[in-house]
């Protein structure tokens, strides 16, 4: 093992305590947790050349009611934990044993805690970033998200370089936060658009000039976990793909992994941490296992997401559950890659329709729920996959769309791509998507009906505070609704996309891993993607990816140290 600062070491170990697969949110929290609180010799073996995964390429959020960012900016209301169990057991239900989601709840802060104390990562409320489904039982219209304070990663070095890139960055580098995206996303429609845009382009043009390396969202969390791994001596070792996990007498005693074309086994003396992600890169598992049609190419998660974890799991006999869900999103698929649609489908002046040219849901749902709504359109028919956006020129020119500016006209390679499509008139543009033209117009018809009075009396739009978080305040009476009336039309193609997939091996409240009895596996433990999720088939609020992933990590350390061998 490395001393902290030193040189990390490239030859792989023949034994430690713990061997943790996966050098993301899941597993490095896994790793640090080992090595800092419980003084286990530990390292992370990581398939790719990069560390921070999904967790990197995300938009950072975090999602575990009571933690001290939310303390500090006073939103922990009395009560606040019965609340949160209230609203997990309103949405997830009885799909995840209640101890499982008590436990994630009862400990999260816990965690947010611990990365205060040994990483330099800090975290900040998401202003009035609803809980998902915030009119269930126990939900909080005003949110319990929170996410990390934008940070100079200088102080890794050269390892920087080895940092998971975002799916996607801002113009010019500028470090952009959740809660700064809300108001950019608006334009110039409100004050606080341009005033923000302002605010993070000084900020960019100071940080330059001080030579600084900042990051946000995603990136920030797992530098600070890259940086408590240094600091504690904890190796990652990259391009060291998991192979197999080794037993004996029934209990997983080590890892077989490959590393320069080289297999090698390294045994684990306390034991195993699983935290290798989803298999949403996989296009077998996902044919096997997802709705249909899906495709890795419209996923965001990170390329190194193949499933190993699940498929050696599986081999030596761990039950899996949820296998069929993700964590999902309405996603346009553009020519450099997928685009995952938060801000643009809630904007008021747009909507989705199927191949029969009708709206089939609110589409300002959360993206796990309006991609369930999706597939259950698709499969009942007509088809919704793909389904299409339509917007006019009006709202083209107020918002910002998929990282162009308001105004800015849509790139001719989207137009080739097939993913863009426009008409001078609604007819025309019906004609151009292969729908009913007679059947788009009455929908648009009626749609603006809805907009005129407020009350959308199909699909509700707008009457959740999550449909309002992304809306135009300056809309009246619906903040998420306008009429479509101002030509040319555009539609935007519409598909399936995921952050990554949600099942996997079965875990308990401790993070160990289980077989289909019931029974543990002794060695075993799994956090993140590579276990199914404590949220079930619903998703509670901003970041309820990344807060789990972290937690049942941090879970797994303590039960390995507290079985004492």
């Amino acid at each position: 093992m490395s001393t902290p600062g030193s040189r990390p070491s490239t030859l792989l170990p023949e034994q430690v305590d713990v061997v943790v697969v996966g050098a993301g949110g899941a597993g490095m929290a896994a790793a640090l947790a080992a090595a800092a609180r419980h003084g286990l010799q530990t390292i992370v073996v990581e398939s790719s050349e990069t560390f921070g995964g999904s967790t990197a390429r995300s938009g950072g959020g975090v999602w575990i009611p009571g933690n001290y960012a939310l303390r500090d900016a006073g939103q922990v209301d009395p009560g606040d934990l019965d609340a949160a169990k209230l609203y997990l057991d309103s949405i997830v239900g009885d799909r995840v044993p209640k101890v499982r989601r008590d436990t994630y709840l009862e400990r999260g802060p816990e965690l947010l805690d611990f990365l205060k104390e040994q990483t330099p990562t800090r975290f900040a409320w998401v202003p009035e970033y609803a809980d998902y489904l915030p009119e269930r039982p126990g939900g909080r219209a005003r949110g319990r998200s929170v996410e990390p304070v934008p940070m100079d990663g200088s102080f890794l070095g050269d390892e920087l370089d080895r940092l998971t890139k975002p799916y996607t960055k801002a113009p010019a580098n500028m470090i952009v936060t959740q809660a700064d995206f809300r108001k950019i996303s608006l334009g110039m429609r409100t004050v606080r658009g341009p005033i923000t845009m302002a605010k993070v382009l000084v900020k960019r043009i100071i940080s330059g000039l001080r030579g600084r390396r900042m990051y946000a969202m995603g990136n920030a969390i797992v530098i600070g976990l890259r940086k408590g791994l240094i600091d504690h001596g904890v190796d990652v070792f990259y391009s060291t793909p998991l192979v197999g996990l080794v037993t004996q007498d029934g209990r997983v005693v080590g890892v077989e992994v490959e590393r320069d074309g080289v297999r090698s086994t390294i045994r684990a003396g306390r034991g195993v941490i699983l935290g290798s992600g989803g298999f949403e890169q996989n296009q077998e598992l996902r044919e096997k296992f997802l709705p249909q049609p899906t495709s890795s190419e419209w996923t965001t998660g990170a390329e190194s997401n193949t499933g190993a974890g699940h498929e050696a799991g599986i081999a030596i006999g761990a039950a899996t559950d949820l296998m069929d869900d993700a964590w999902w999103g309405p996603t346009i698929p553009l020519p450099r890659g997928p685009w995952f649609c938060l801000a643009e489908r809630n904007l008021p002046g747009s909507i989705i329709v199927n191949s029969a040219g009708q709206r089939f849901m609110n589409e300002a749902l959360p993206y796990v729920e309006a991609t369930h709504a999706i597939y259950e359109a698709h499969e009942t028919g007509p088809s919704a996959v793909p389904a299409w956006m339509i917007i006019d020129q009006r709202y083209r020119n107020r918002y910002l769309f998929a990282g162009l500016s308001p105004r800015q006209p849509f790139p001719g390679r989207w137009y080739k791509h097939g993913t863009i499509k426009r008409g001078a008139s609604l007819a025309e543009l019906a004609v151009q998507i292969e729908v009913p033209a007679g059947a788009l117009e009455e929908t648009i018809l009626r749609f603006n009906g809805f907009a005129e009075t407020g009350v959308d009396a199909d699909f509700h739009r707008g009457e959740s505070a999550y449909d309002k978080y992304y809306s135009d305040p300056t809309v009246k009476p619906n903040p998420s609704l306008h009429s479509i009336d101002q030509g040319p039309f555009y539609a935007v193609k519409i598909v399936p996309g995921d952050l990554g997939t949600k099942g996997g091996l079965v875990t308990d409240e401790r993070a160990r891993v289980l077989r289909p009895d019931g029974a543990v596996i002794e060695g075993l433990y799994a956090a993140g993607n590579v276990s199914s999720a404590v949220m079930g088939n619903t998703y509670a609020g901003p970041g309820a990816t990344i807060g789990p992933a972290m937690v049942f990590g941090y879970l797994a350390a303590e039960d390995i140290a507290n079985a004492g061998g």
